[in-house]
């Protein structure tokens, strides 16, 4: 991948990061979380797709182009990218001191349903997934296919935690919610 993309990619995940640094120590205090043997699951799958995304070393057969590089893909790549990361970081401001890095309930935990959260329940998420596929695309490579179905499968796993969690701290509005509003693919899935 030419230079002048690399460092888009670069700079569009390291702006994430930075957000997610930077803002953490302003989250409320937690009340309760969940089991840590599946935060563990969810964290080694999160952190081998984000690995096998980066490239870190030669992987043999996950080097393998999956199609043709070309500026054009490369471009496209880069802005589902940045749309994706735009996405994770508005539903990130707008979760605010709610949101934590694992699922939980926080002391005077609010159910948030406005700006992206009206459009999936899961927009951290959604943004995140749709910037790992603007960069695989990018890559073009079995790697980056495999480090999304991982992402994907964390990702559930964590859904399926924080939908219980949410379940049961609100009864009456999650369900409501949740016939609504679609997880990770407005009007979708």
């Amino acid at each position: 991948m030419h230079f002048s993309i690399g460092m888009g990619f670069d700079i569009a995940w390291g702006t994430m990061v930075a957000v997610w640094l930077i803002s953490a120590p302003f989250s409320k205090a937690k009340a309760r979380d969940t089991s840590v043997g599946l935060r563990v699951l969810q964290g080694l799958m999160m952190f081998s797709g984000y690995l096998l995304m980066s490239g870190a070393g030669r992987l043999g057969w996950l080097n393998r182009p999956l199609w043709n590089q070309t500026w054009t893909i490369a471009w496209i790549g880069l802005g589902i990218t940045c749309v994706g990361i735009a996405y994770a970081i508005w539903a990130r401001f707008t979760l605010g001191s709610n949101w934590s890095a694992k699922p939980m309930v926080k002391e005077g935990h609010e159910l948030i349903v406005r700006g992206p959260y009206a459009l999936t329940r899961h927009p951290i998420y959604t943004g995140l997934l749709l910037a790992a596929t603007g960069t695989g695309l990018a890559i073009a490579e079995v790697r980056s296919a495999m480090s999304i179905l991982l992402l994907l499968g964390a990702m559930l796993i964590k859904i399926r935690q924080e939908e219980r969690l949410m379940t049961e701290t609100f009864p009456e509005q999650y369900p409501v919610y949740r016939q609504r509003v679609k997880a990770l693919v407005p009007l979708v899935w």
